[in-house]
């Protein structure tokens, strides 16, 4: 990512930040949408699920400038989802359904250079969350 792409999703998520819960609400009807099978995935509240998601990308999003502070944290996640039963599949569901959110939720704030910061801001955490997974699973024989 680039400084500015950082800057970009700083600066854009701070406007989501204010309609958090209603962000998390379309998340997750967007993903359940985009793939219904994903649903028994989540055991618990979807809007107690909708609050701790909301609390993650605020972390990742104000640790991009820290990133080898984050980059733990974002491996441990990846190594639990696994265990959820996150596939590699699930993380392109997941993209497209954060960046119709982003979409909704910024109206025309969010601009092809800011849905472009966002996907490159994704794909990092996702490629880091894949890795740490798959070294868990190679490293337990899965």
């Amino acid at each position: 990512m680039t400084p500015m792409q950082k800057a970009l999703v700083q600066t854009s998520f701070a406007r989501v930040v204010p309609i958090k819960e209603t962000a998390a609400d379309l998340f997750y009807s967007r993903l359940f949408e985009m793939d219904p099978s994903l649903r028994p995935l989540f055991k618990g509240s979807i809007k107690e699920q909708g609050t701790k998601l909301m609390a993650m990308i605020a972390i990742a999003v104000n640790g991009l400038d820290r990133l080898e502070a984050l980059l733990p944290a974002v491996q441990a996640l990846g190594r639990r989802h696994a265990g959820y039963g996150v596939t590699e599949r699930h993380y392109d569901t997941v993209a497209g359904a954060l960046l119709w959110t982003l979409e909704k939720g910024l109206g025309p704030a969010f601009t092809e250079e800011v849905r472009t910061a966002w996907a490159a801001c994704y794909g990092l955490l996702a490629d880091t969350m894949k890795q740490a997974a798959a070294e868990t699973s190679t490293a337990t024989g899965d």
